[in-house]
């Protein structure tokens, strides 16, 4: 096994993490799965050459013994049955924001290791080691509760794409999410359980019940390593992935005992169309802004169907998470009109059925918690309520794509990269009344005059202007190749100019 030193600064951190015990912990887990890591990642790519090659789109399997029998996921733990306002995208390396969170009146924190946490070594050992020393009781002592009055942490690890550059085991990259998840569950485990508070999970972009059942293998293994009772780990599954919306009992059934629900990830959800059919034409997603969203009936369907599932099986069924954010540059009826657009869409949510969502912004938490005070059901969740339960989803419904309107501007990266390769790729037109062709040609000249203008504008630093320069050629690499990279992460993760920032 081979670990990189350690990144200037974090040499206590980096001390702590990685004990030799520890390390035996995380060599024993990477050598038992990484095999089966790599067959998800070849079986993912067999799938999307089957999906290209014969022009086939996904369905529900037959209904087989496991749809048809009666079964629910394993029991709630108390501290998971209400779980109305979790914080979305929590970056555990940023210290004050983890603690502004932990002082949230919320029930829940996705500590995200995933999509909202640049996964630099740097950044990846304070990340770890802020959520160990909170385990505890040593992150900001009196700044923030304890476990057993605090909101519980959701953890995510990354997902199966990203590799963790800085660990070779046997002479290859271990799988990230393997490197998250072995030492969070390793330096914590056992205190999170002895309270009641973990160690809970959330599972980013899984696109299937063959990799739910991965996960599911590496808990029972993790748990009987640490002395963990069987079922003690609980994990919420993102369905934000177009094939895995095709097999949701199948998921919940593959974790069933280590099951809590599955959560819907709208956007990364949406940008799945692209990742996988993004190439015909009848999948040629409009602007998100105003023809993405969750009024169509595609995401319509598709949130009834994760209530319904879910509902079905005991489980939870959380929806997405509100990107939007206010801040002090704003003038009071600005600040009101966005916090009033969130609470209008999480209103729609909570009707629908759902258990829970998330918001990234803290400082929408009092009026979400109005809502669910005023709107929500007396109950600490809704699965009892028996919403969409006669309403039957099809495939259509679920691949139903939105035809009114052209094309813009997006706002989230995964989603705004994907539809720009895709509107390229199909020549989409402008909405405005030039009803212009968008081109590599006219993407590169709105990319160089955008440079151009922050440049000016903002006084950036001469080592600012060449990061920013950077990012620019790297968007249009990413929106101009010519196969759809499957993970902005994954490209940019690998890519050299972020190896040679980070030494390797």
């Amino acid at each position: 096994m081979e670990v990189a030193s350690c990144p200037p600064g974090k040499e206590l951190e980096y001390k702590n993490l990685f004990t030799p015990e520890a390390l035996l912990f995380l060599q024993e887990l990477v050598t038992t799965f990484e095999y089966r890591v790599r067959e998800i990642l070849r079986t993912r790519k067999i799938k999307k050459l089957i999906l290209d090659k014969v022009g086939d789109i996904p369905d529900f399997a037959p209904k087989g013994s496991i749809l048809n029998t009666d079964w629910k996921v394993g029991p709630l733990p108390k501290r998971l049955q209400n779980r109305h306002l979790d914080l979305g995208d929590v970056a555990p390396s940023n210290a004050d924001h983890l603690k502004a969170a932990l002082n949230a009146n919320v029930q829940g924190i996705q500590v995200d290791y995933d999509d909202g946490c640049c996964p630099s070594w740097g950044n990846l050992i304070a990340g770890l080691h802020n959520i160990v020393a909170f385990a505890r009781g040593e992150f900001f002592p009196n700044e923030v509760p304890s476990i057993e009055s605090s909101p519980i942490l959701m953890l995510r690890p990354r997902a199966w794409n990203m590799n963790e550059h800085n660990i070779l085991v046997r002479g290859r990259e271990i799988p990230g999410p393997l490197m998250d998840f072995g030492l969070l569950i390793f330096h914590t485990g056992k205190i999170l359980a002895s309270f009641g508070a973990g160690p809970f999970f959330y599972l980013s972009k899984v696109e299937g019940s063959n990799e739910a059942e991965l996960w599911n293998d590496i808990f029972i293994w993790a748990q009987h390593k640490i002395g963990l009772p069987y079922g003690t780990i609980k994990a919420c599954v993102l369905i934000e992935n177009i094939l895995a919306s095709f097999e949701m009992e199948e998921i919940l059934f593959a974790l069933k005992d280590h099951s809590l629900g599955l959560n819907c990830g709208i956007w990364d959800y949406a940008a799945s169309f692209v990742n996988k059919f993004g190439t015909r034409r009848e999948f040629l997603l409009p602007d998100r802004n105003k023809y993405v969203n969750m009024e169509k009936h595609f995401l319509a369907s598709y949130m009834k169907l994760v209530v319904q599932t879910c509902h079905k099986r005991g489980a939870m069924a959380t929806g997405g998470m509100a990107a939007l954010t206010v801040d002090e540059s704003m003038n009071e009826s600005e600040r009101m009109e966005i916090t009033e657009k969130v609470c209008k869409a999480k209103l729609r949510e909570i009707h629908s059925g759902v258990d829970g969502f998330m918001v990234y912004d803290v400082q929408f938490v009092p009026w979400i918690n109005e809502l669910w005070n005023r709107y929500g059901s007396l109950q600490p969740n809704q699965i009892k309520n028996v919403l969409h339960q006669d309403i039957v989803i099809t495939g259509r419904d679920l691949l139903l794509i939105p035809t009114d309107g052209a094309v813009e501007d997006s706002a989230t990266a995964e989603i705004s990269r994907s539809q720009i390769w895709q509107w390229i790729y199909h020549q989409a037109k402008l909405e405005d009344s030039t009803r212009e062709p968008i081109t590599k040609q006219l993407v590169v000249e709105i990319v160089r005059n955008t440079f151009e203008n922050l440049k000016s504008q903002n006084g950036f630093k001469p080592n600012e202007v060449s990061v920013l320069e950077t990012s620019c050629q790297i968007f249009v690499e990413v929106v101009t190749a010519s196969e759809f990279p499957e993970f902005i992460t994954t490209y940019l993760y690998n890519h050299s100019s972020f190896r040679r920032l980070q030494g390797t």
